[in-house]
């Protein structure tokens, strides 16, 4: 495939002028056009150190960027070369030239920053071209500049701050490439050789010391090696005689040091095979248009002035450390809120106390991330920050809690509504069983765990909000009472006289009772007086009959015994007459 575009020299991309960044609407044209995924390299340095030679071998050729033979700046602003890329088939590779740091005649810090940071934002691999060894200051500038780049990031693309994920985290920044001009420095270490990368690597490598003196030591150095995961060192010899450097375009590559020209071919091989596509955070290949809209995007975050001044450097650096700090201490106090804290928490002691812990860890890492921060300015406004958090807090818990518990009365108290619409309660007595299901309900929604500190509050509306229920069921109970009163009143004293007519009858009915009973007594009596009348005459007769048989045979008894005694009597004379006599008795 032919590639999509063909530049046969650099243009400005972004021009400087009078202090103004201004984008070229031709460079964004150019890169508009161009749909295959982009490798970009910057180079950024100071003014007359051979950046633009370097930038100009990348392309393939001996001229293009300005290479300059004076001590006056040549690049102002940034400019583009676009190319295909040498080694990666479909792919565009996009050189940026950089205005030289420190040039004496622009008099204006904060273009040398601002052209810096944008070099390292819009690149995927980051050039830092120094002179003879890597020192404190130049240490020092790259991390200054890292500092505002996250800064200007943060302004202009929100959401693209604080990438979490650590393969996310390095296909976002650009690879670090150190070159090293002019060097002339042996590398070696505690007696040893040692390699370019193991110089860097030294370099960097921050002090094991907990003394706080060491922070403007380390701090550069821990901020660098995060922000570059992938770091690459070159060093380069003197290329010619010095008499000869002025004419560096011009010269082929026999007329070179040896020794430089294979330095050369090796930071191009590197470039060549080992850098990574431009990607944005979520792993988004940035292709023309979107490198176009990071242009228009940093550079109106530029030049909107929202970045800090740069005369102080120091002072600048420091708000920019302690705003970073700021931030990831309220980061890290939502983070350990959102871990802790689970709304409605049930009272607002134990709210105050998990703030005051959260709070305490976020002072902390301010603490431990802040750089001078004069007076505690920043200091001040993290507590007020903080402060603004615990008040939300309070307030987002109490919706919380209010929501919750209205949720939960609706719950308990809705099958009691159902209730009441069905006509349940309308009925005498039915008030009392309303508010005794009531009382039961609120129990329930006692008994129920972690409502928050709105729990008796929304209870309390809620029965307020059913008090016209309530005096409904009342006064639908008052009525129904009275008319059932009224009812019984009359059942009652039916009741009675129905009572009082069966008492009658019954009196009645026992009278009669008794009169028959009386008259069967008497009947009884009467009836008994003539058995006993004819017991008696059949006694009397019974008497008499026995006086009658005992006279008869008292008499019987008496004639045999006076027959006897004839007998004897006849016997006897029988016995002393004569015989004659006895016959004439005979």
């Amino acid at each position: 495939m032919e590639p999509e575009i063909q530049m046969s020299g650099p243009v400005c991309l972004i021009e400087n002028t009078k202090g103004q960044l201004v984008v070229n609407p031709e460079a964004l044209k150019i890169l508009s056009a161009i749909t295959q995924p982009l490798v970009v390299v910057a180079i950024v340095g100071l003014y007359r150190t051979g950046k633009s030679y370097l930038m100009n071998q990348l392309a393939g050729k001996n001229k293009g960027f300005s290479v300059g033979s004076t001590v006056q700046s040549h690049t102002k602003g940034i400019w583009m070369w676009c190319v295909p890329h040498p080694v990666k088939t479909n792919h565009t590779l996009v050189l940026l030239d950089t205005e030289g740091l420190g040039d004496v005649e622009k008099g204006d810090k904060n273009n040398d920053t601002q052209i810096f940071a944008l070099a390292i934002l819009l690149s995927s691999v980051f050039v830092y071209n120094t002179m003879n060894k890597i020192d404190q200051r130049a240490i020092d500038l790259l991390y200054y500049v890292i500092e505002l780049s996250n800064l200007l990031r943060t302004l202009s693309s929100p959401d693209l701050d604080e990438v979490d994920d650590a393969a996310d985290f390095v296909s976002f920044y650009p690879d670090l490439v150190w070159t090293l001009r002019d060097f002339y420095l042996s590398l070696q270490a505690d007696g040893e050789f040692i390699t370019a990368d193991d110089y860097l690597e030294n370099s960097l490598r921050p002090k094991q010391d907990t003394d706080q003196n060491l922070q403007n030591f380390n701090l550069p150095r821990l901020c660098i090696q995060k922000f570059f995961p992938i770091k690459k060192c070159f060093i380069f010899d003197l290329p010619t005689h010095q008499k000869k450097l002025t004419q560096l375009e011009t010269l082929n590559n026999d007329e070179l040091d040896p020794d430089f020209v294979q330095q050369v071919a090796d930071f191009c091989h590197y470039i060549f095979h080992y850098s990574k596509i431009k990607t944005l955070s979520g792993g988004i290949k940035v292709n023309g248009p979107y490198l176009e809209s990071l242009v228009l995007t940093y550079v109106n975050a530029i030049n909107s002035g929202d970045l800090p001044c740069m005369d102080n450097s120091v002072l600048v650096l420091a708000q920019i450390k302690n705003l970073a700090a700021v931030k990831k201490a309220i980061a890290h106090y939502d983070q350990q809120m959102s871990q802790k804290v689970q709304l409605p928490v049930e009272t607002l002691l134990e709210l105050l106390d998990l703030h005051s812990a959260s709070e305490i860890e976020a002072m902390e890492v301010f603490m431990k991330n802040s750089f001078k921060d004069v007076d505690q300015r920043f200091q001040k406004e993290l507590k007020t920050l903080l402060k603004a958090k615990q008040d939300d807090l309070c307030k987002q818990n109490l919706e919380a809690s209010s929501d919750y518990c209205s949720a939960l009365l609706r719950n308990i108290f809705g099958p009691l509504e159902e209730d009441v619409k069905r006509g349940i309660y309308s009925k005498p007595g039915g008030h009392r069983l309303f508010i005794q299901k009531t009382e039961e309900l609120k129990a329930k929604y006692y008994r129920e765990p972690r409502k928050g500190i709105q729990a008796e509050e929304t209870l309390q509306k809620y029965l307020q909000s059913k008090e016209s229920v309530s005096n409904t069921i009342l006064q639908t109970d008052l009525a129904l009472t009275a008319r059932e009163k009224e009812m019984e009143e009359a059942r009652i004293k039916a009741e009675a006289a129905k009572a009082e007519a069966q008492k009658l009858e019954e009196i009645q009915r026992q009278n009669e009772e008794m009169m028959q009973q009386r008259e069967r007594l008497h009947r009884e009596q009467v009836r008994q007086m003539e058995i006993n009348r004819a017991n008696f005459l059949l006694q009397r007769q019974r008497d008499l009959k026995r006086r009658l048989q005992e006279e008869a045979a008292k008499k019987a008894e008496r004639m045999q015994a006076e027959s006897r005694r004839l007998q004897i009597e006849i016997q006897q004379l029988q016995r002393v007459a004569p015989p004659d006599e006895t016959c004439i008795l005979l």
